[in-house]
Parts: structure tokens; sequence; C-alpha cells
């Protein structure tokens, strides 16, 4: 298959188009020239004659032509009939290659299905001619190939024009649509990947404010954990901008124990599962993160529980907590949840489930079950978004 950059750009695909009707219309002329009367106005009047008709040519040949209305192409065809049929009863027969055009616009103006037998009919119209006048059989045969040739000479390659424009058309949406795609990335991994850093430098922030008088040498100790968290977002940042997103859910799973003991959060951790597939860790990660992201947001928080299991061909990962009001947990549907609508997409997307709400023990309860080996890692899973979603918390 050749790549689309090898394909003629419109501009040549419709230069191609006007030298061929170009080389028809000079045939025409020399056709005349040679069995008539070579006077000056025989000749002037067959040039200009020419020159409308394949400047007729050349407009309904145009892509743009496509989207007339009914009425203006049938008008349009209606004229170029009668350049095509009355300079008959001047020119004769030498006129008669003037059928291959018409015949060409039939095709670009109708369906295939009222357009086929009208142009059987317009190439058999000159021949038919010819059998009336006397002509040999090898004269009309001529001009029936003649005509047939010429029609659809010009109706492939005004069709071919027209699929050149359409495939450069298309490849600029793409293009569009792989920025939007790109500029998506980035603020979905923005959010996903900044907001747990930037919580947690706040909260140390606090934290090192309040014991900064009382307590400086845990104030400094504070100051450096600080330090290491901006650090971390200054990579997040060039993570980001670089595409590359591969996360350990292990290393968050110890970074977020530290963050929630930091806020007086008791947290216990537990993560048995062992190596996972990069994808399946780095949606597993990002999910612990938004989900301590949102403890951070709610000072009621006095405890959760980390865990994450392997069960058969799946990963389980729970995070749940207390202090969450009713009404108030972050919900996959809101207007305010894109972190978690984040989340829903990019389990989606490796055949995984999302659930997240309060549970019957008047618990948050954030749950991500994602397959061990995903189906597919860069494109959309074929069954589609399974995400669910509990009672708002």
């Amino acid at each position: 298959m050749r790549p689309l950059t090898d394909l003629p750009a419109p501009r040549l695909a419709r230069g191609i188009t006007v030298l061929a009707l170009l080389c028809y219309a000079t045939v025409t002329v020399l056709n005349v020239l040679r069995f008539g009367d070579a006077t000056a106005l025989r000749l002037t009047v067959c040039v200009a004659l020419v020159l409308v008709v394949f400047g007729v040519q050349f407009v309904v040949s145009a892509p743009a032509a496509r989207s007339w209305p009914m009425r203006r192409k049938v008008g349009v065809l209606a004229f170029q009939t009668v350049l095509t049929y009355v300079p008959l009863f001047w020119f004769g027969l030498s006129w008669g290659s003037m059928e291959g055009p018409l015949a060409a616009s039939v095709l670009l103006t109708f369906s295939p299905r009222v357009a086929w037998p009208l142009f059987g009919g317009v190439v058999l119209t000159i021949p038919v001619y010819a059998a009336v006048l006397g002509e040999s059989p090898a004269q009309s045969a001529y001009f029936l190939i003649a005509g047939m040739l010429c029609g659809v000479v010009i109706y492939g390659l005004s069709r071919l024009t027209d699929l050149v424009h359409e495939v450069h058309a298309a490849r600029e949406e793409l293009a569009t649509m792989a920025v939007a795609q790109e500029r998506l990335r980035f603020a979905r991994d923005l959010h996903d990947l900044l907001g747990y850093s930037l919580s947690a430098i706040a909260l140390k922030g606090e934290l090192v404010h309040r014991l900064v008088s009382a307590r400086p040498d845990q104030a400094r100790a504070e100051t450096s954990e600080l330090l290491r968290v901006a650090r971390q977002a200054l990579s997040d940042v060039r993570l980001v901008s670089s595409g590359y997103r591969n996360m350990s859910l292990r290393d968050e799973a110890e970074s977020a124990a530290a963050i929630l003991a930091a806020a007086d959060v008791r947290a216990d951790v537990g993560i048995d599962c062992g190596r996972l597939h990069p994808v399946v860790d780095t949606a597993l990660a990002t999910a612990l993160r938004e989900g301590v992201t949102n403890i951070l947001r709610h000072s009621r928080v006095q405890r959760c529980s980390i865990s994450a299991t392997v069960d058969a061909e799946t990963v389980l990962l729970s995070l749940v907590n207390d202090g969450a009001l009713q009404g108030k947990a972050p919900s996959m549907s809101g207007p305010t949840s894109s972190g978690l609508n984040n989340l829903r997409e990019r389990f989606a997307k490796i055949g995984g489930e999302l659930t997240a709400g309060l549970g019957e023990d008047g618990r948050f309860h954030l749950e991500a079950c994602v397959p061990l080996r995903p189906p597919t890692t860069d494109e959309e899973s074929p069954r589609g978004p399974r995400t669910t979603e509990r009672a708002a918390a």
C-alpha cells in the first residue's frame, strides 16, 4: 500500500484533468480543419465553440459541481447539449467527437441508475447519425469507440480528482482529531498525575507552617518530604509532555501511605499482586492516585485501607475510606467528576471495570478490576465502558 504522503495533491490531479480536456479540444479543432474548409471564419468559430464547450466541461468536472442543486446541474447539461449537437449542422461529422464530453457530464450529473443508460444513448447518437448520412460501418464504429473512450476518460479523471480532494480533506480532519485527542490526553494526564502531587504539596506546606515555630526539627524533616513531592510533580510534568506515563502501583501505594500519615489518616496498605503488565500497573496506580487525591480533599477522613489482589486472571484494587458525607462523595457522572471520568475511559480501553460510591457500611469504596493481560493497549476495548456507579457519596 502506498503511503498517504505519496498521493497526488488536489492541484496536480486537477491539472491532469485540464491537460486531458485540452488534448481532446485540440483533437476536435484538428478534425474540423482536416475535413472541412479551413477558412479564417470557420477556424475562429470552431475554436470559440470548443473553448466554450470545454470550459463548461471544466466547471462540471470540478469537485464543487457535485454539491450543485439538481436544477442547476440540469441547466448546465442542457446548455452543453445544445453546444454539442447544433454545430453538427455546420461542421458535420468532424464535430462528432464532442459527444464524449457530454457523455462524461451525464455520468457526473445523475445517479448511476439513470446516468449509464443516458451515457449509452449519448455515445450512440453520432454513430447513428453517421449511418444515416451513409458513412461506412467502420466509420460509425470509430465514432462509437471514440465517444465512449472520451466520456469514460473524462469521467474517470474527474472522479479521481474528487477522491483526491476527499482524501486530503479526510487527512486534515484526522490531523485535527489527533491534535484534539492529544490535548485531551494531556489534560487527563495532567489531572491524574499532578492532582495528587499538588494536594500533597499543599498538605505538607500547611504542616510545615504549623510546625516551624513549635517543632523546627520535624518541620525541617517535613520540608525535605515536601521537596521530594515537588520534584516528583516536576517529573510528572515531564512524563505528561513526553507521553511516557508508565507508573508502579506498589510505588504509588508506598507514597500514598506516607502522604496519608502526614495528614493524620491511618492507612492500611496491602499490595499482593506481584509484577503486573505495564499498562495494568499504570492504570491501577492512576486509580490509586485519584482515590488518594479525593481523600486528601476530605478532612473528615480518619482511616482508609488500600489493597490489591489477584483473582484468577484479574487484578482487583480496592480503596475504602471513612469520613464521606452522604451526597458529597465523588461521583462519576457529576459535572466535577473529571478525575473519575478519566479513570472510566482509561479502564474501558483495557477491558477493565470501575465502581465508585458509598457502600452499605457508610464508607466510600473505589474498586478497580482489570485483566492481568489487557486485550488492547492502544485502542478502545470492543466491550466498551463497563463502569458502574454506586450511590453518590
